[in-house]
């Protein structure tokens, strides 16, 4: 039997922070989402900042009601805030994933500590859940947070792959290997397995050496190449290596 079609799903957050350098409304991270999912996207994904530095409300209400009509699942990135919980259950996305977050930060710097936190993230898990919200926890690919992802009741772990992209040489296959043995730990234990950050059309198609990743988030390497290539060109592109890798 063929094996399952890897989903790509598009971060748009960095079209926001391009329009909120100038304010006004241009470009549109929904417009950009929209051609994002006509150029062959499987899904959109945003991360609603605390400090509201690229996407805002009005983006998340409005991508909601485009990934509803065109019956696409939208991914809400989210800090483990009673804020950022309510918003969720406001607007309800197909998924949502927790995220570390820092206002420091330029982006976001690793995954989420979950081992050792289970009682602050385990209620928060379990609200998503109850109103029908898809949970997944984006962390280090440590055995550890595999397992106390899992412990908090979370669905599915994505696996920060930042240090796999700006590693090289032998310290890249040390990490290629610890992300798979994260990923095979994660299916043991009943769990889907997602990879995100920093990934490009050669380390992305990296990714999918390791069977049991159904799912990359790339964002801002695509709206990079978009300033060069157009959107749906860098989309497709990604998704010719992704599927020429699988």
């Amino acid at each position: 039997m063929a094996a399952a079609r890897i989903r790509l799903g598009v971060n748009i957050d960095h079209v926001a922070t391009v329009r909120n350098a100038r304010g006004g409304a241009h470009p549109d991270p929904v417009r950009a989402a929209r051609e994002a999912l006509a150029a062959g996207a499987d899904g959109i994904t945003a991360h609603l900042r605390e400090d509201r530095r690229h996407i805002t409300d009005a983006d998340i209400a409005a991508l909601s009601d485009l990934c509803a009509e065109a019956g696409r699942p939208l991914n809400l990135e989210m800090a483990v805030t009673e804020e950022m919980l309510a918003v969720a259950l406001r607007h309800r996305p197909h998924a949502a994933c927790l995220v570390p977050e820092r206002r420091e930060e330029v982006t976001t710097e690793g995954g989420l500590a979950v081992a050792g936190h289970e009682a602050r993230i385990a209620p928060v898990v379990k609200a998503l859940d109850a109103a029908g919200v898809r949970v997944s926890l984006f962390i280090e690919p440590s055995l550890a947070q595999v397992d106390a992802a899992r412990a908090v009741g979370a669905q599915v772990v994505e696996f920060h792959t930042g240090r796999y992209c700006h590693l090289s040489g032998d310290d890249r296959l040390i990490e290629f290997e610890r992300l798979q043995a994260a990923a095979t730990r994660a299916v043991e234990l009943g769990l889907e397995v997602h990879a995100g950050h920093g990934l490009d059309y050669v380390t992305a198609a990296d990714m999918l050496a390791i069977p049991e990743v159904r799912e990359l988030n790339i964002g801002h390497f695509l709206i990079g190449e978009a300033v060069f290539v157009g959107l749906a060109t860098a989309i497709a592109r990604m998704r010719a290596a992704m599927d020429a890798a699988a």
